[in-house]
């Protein structure tokens, strides 16, 4: 059963797995396999394959080195008219050219490459997964999960990578390549900046006091960060340059909670403030406030529609939505609807408002074609929450485990629309305590696809359009989840034609990229040849980290004695000398102390935390010296005993294929 949903979930490993199937069937064995190219002609169709740096004219005569951020580019066409193949969903691995288990002595052929990555077995993994997507949780402690759903689906472990950070996170938000992943951290005053690739944090951002919701204007280039002050004085926004990572301007707008909305030519940008009942209005080209619009007691949230140009902002006090016209900012309607309103989210098209109201048990749905209110649909509880995938709008409720679905296509016209729903669990949200101003719910990498969070069963489930129940589940290790969200990295279809991702590379060698099609049938492996960057290690000083004697389990009150050895990644050798520091908390982030690691031989440490009660404890090691932060090797965990397990112990991020299967839970 799991090993089929994760046939669903990637999308093409039904259609790959009949590839590899039909070849060992139907075609005759090769000998040896042709040598790859950059352009292959089969079945009637053209791959080009290309690799390259971004924006790279074509002069620069430097080869790829490690370290490089690269597009990888499909271009299919039609080999006789010449006409670019649209709508197609093809498949891509690079890996190491190397020998797998089973043929020690030759070379894999390339089919049988793909038929091992389609498994999923965790330790036989390509090194760069061009159909890749992750899942991050963001945690109540100060951490963020990374699942990889497509490991996870095949029974094996998923826990991929844990991000640390330095106090807990209330809101994020991507860049537009997805490249980058931006996190508040209201104790911290800061934003911490994720690398979405490397899975760590890179930056941190001074944001002003109490930095909460964010939010990128449409172009990309301003992070706009709302500051939750007490003092009036520094209660407004914060405004962050996304390619410099430092602060242009920090603007007063008034007092209370501030939800932020941009017009789509990025001209202004719009600012609520809860306690002054107004939305001030942000000039973006001079990054100057210009206008308070009154919109009543408690403008609770705020939207604005592409399609009618039009901002909406709901009052939750006296239960209205005032539109504002985006170029004028004057008032061009005034809807009536009930106290009680929430958040508003708009769909993909513009077209329908969403405005959950708690107290009457009902989503609002604004038609902005005619702003005007053109439904009040009940709902199974009190909402609190609502996204939006092409085709439905997903309301969470608050006593209810049972998320709302809306059919889209049904709002337009005179008939009731269609709402259903699905469990996540059986416990509502509402019991997890405090919630997350994050979203609770994010779309898969395939539009029909989501992934929603039950943050008081603190478990991630995955619901495919059309299905009475969630597929599968995840877990979270011993962390309390807050909400959710996914970072595609697979092939996207840039112009017609072109397929292709952007990736860093990881390590020099000869890299062999596997390219799949199922309709027309092509199986491919090119080549690209990739040189060491000396620079690029000498700056980073990479260590390698392996625990000793590493215990699962510790008696209370024994005296731990943690040992591991750091050595040099490229050369093996033992690093001695360094500066280590141990990091310990108990999940979900309590008693956290840091302690000094002695040196016992060369390369060996050994560090002896207090863990103070019995629990689930995490294990991060750092080296100052070689500005090695918290997270950049990997953890271990352990448990104190004497208090009830609430997640499977989370291996290592390097943990053997046996470790990760023993250590891990499946739902």
């Amino acid at each position: 059963m799991w090993l089929l949903i994760g046939l669903l979930v990637a999308g093409y490993v039904a259609l790959a797995t009949r590839e590899h199937e039909a070849t060992e069937s139907a075609e005759e064995p090769t000998a040896t396999p042709a040598p790859p190219s950059e352009r292959l002609e089969k079945e009637g169709i053209v791959v080009e394959f290309s690799i390259g740096r971004p924006g790279n004219s074509g002069t620069e005569q430097r080869p790829l080195m490690e370290g490089d951020d690269v597009e990888v580019r499909f271009r299919l066409t039609d080999a006789t008219s010449g006409l670019p193949l649209r709508g197609l969903s093809p498949a891509a691995w690079m890996d190491l050219g190397q020998t797998f288990p089973g043929k020690p002595e030759a070379q894999q052929e390339c089919k049988d490459r793909v038929a091992l990555y389609l498994k999923g077995l965790v330790g036989i993994r390509p090194l760069i997964d061009l159909n890749s997507y992750y899942l991050l949780v963001l945690n109540r402690d100060p951490s963020i999960s990374v699942i990889d759903p497509l490991v996870g689906m095949t029974g094996k472990t998923s826990l991929y990578a844990t991000i640390l950070l330095e106090r807990p996170g209330a809101d994020w938000i991507k860049s537009h390549d997805e490249r980058s992943l931006f996190v508040s951290m209201p104790r911290a005053g800061k934003v911490a900046v994720v690398d979405a690739q490397a899975f760590k944090v890179t930056t941190k951002v001074e944001a002003g006091e109490q930095p909460t919701r964010v939010a990128l204007q449409p172009d990309g280039r301003y992070l706009w960060v709302g500051n939750d002050a007490r003092d009036e004085d520094e209660s407004g926004v914060t405004v962050i340059d996304t390619e410099s990572r430092e602060v242009v301007a920090s603007l007063v707008t008034g007092r209370g909670h501030h939800e932020l909305a941009f017009t789509p030519d990025d001209h202004y940008a719009f600012v609520s403030n809860r306690d002054e009942g107004t939305v001030s209005v942000i000039d973006i080209a001079r990054l100057k406030k210009v206008k308070d619009l009154k919109t009543g007691p408690v403008p609770i949230s705020l939207a604005f529609s592409p399609l009618s140009q039009v901002l909406y902002v709901a009052d939750g006090k006296e239960g209205t939505i005032v539109a504002f016209d985006g170029a004028r900012l004057e008032v061009v309607a005034r809807i009536a609807a009930k106290p009680g309103l929430g958040p508003m989210r708009f769909s993909h098209d513009g077209r329908w408002g969403f405005v959950v109201n708690t107290s009457e048990h009902v989503v609002h749905v604004i038609d902005a074609a005619e702003n005007r209110l053109a439904h009040t649909l009940p709902v199974g509880g009190k909402p609190y929450q609502v996204t939006f995938t092409r085709a439905f709008a997903y309301v969470r409720l608050l006593d209810s485990e049972r998320v709302e679905m809306i059919n889209l296509s049904t709002l337009a016209g005179q008939r009731k629309p269609t709402v259903q729903g699905f469990a996540t669990g059986a416990v509502a949200p509402g019991l997890a305590g405090e919630l997350s101003l994050a979203d609770s719910v994010a779309q898969a990498s395939t539009e029909a696809a989501i992934f929603a969070l039950n943050p008081a069963e603190n478990t991630t489930y995955f619901y495919m359009e059309g299905m009475n129940a969630p597929m599968g589940s995840f877990g979270n290790y011993g962390h309390t989840a807050q909400a959710v969200a996914v970072v595609d990295r697979s092939l996207k279809e840039l112009e017609p034609g072109v397929y292709a991702t952007r990736q860093k590379i990881p390590a020099a060698g000869r890299y062999d990229i596997a390219f799949l099609l199922d309709s027309p049938r092509v199986l491919h492996c090119f080549s690209a040849e990739v040189k060491e960057n000396p620079a690029l290690r000498q700056e980073l000083g990479l260590l390698e980290i392996e625990y000793q004697d590493f215990p699962v389990r510790l008696a209370a009150g024994a005296e731990p004695r943690l040992r591991f050895k750091l050595s040099d990644a490229s050369t093996h050798q033992p690093r001695t000398g360094l500066d280590v520091r141990v990091l310990t908390y108990r999940a979900p982030g309590r008693h956290r102390a840091e302690v000094t690691a002695r040196e016992l031989e060369d390369g060996v440490y050994e560090a002896s935390p207090e863990l103070q009660g019995a629990g689930a404890y995490y294990l991060y090691v750092s080296v100052p010296s070689l500005k090695m932060p918290y997270g950049e090797l990997a953890y271990r965990t352990l448990w104190v005993e004497g208090a009830a397990k609430d997640g499977p112990t989370s291996p290592s991020k390097r943990a053997s294929p046996q470790e990760a299967a023993d250590d891990t839970q499946v739902d």
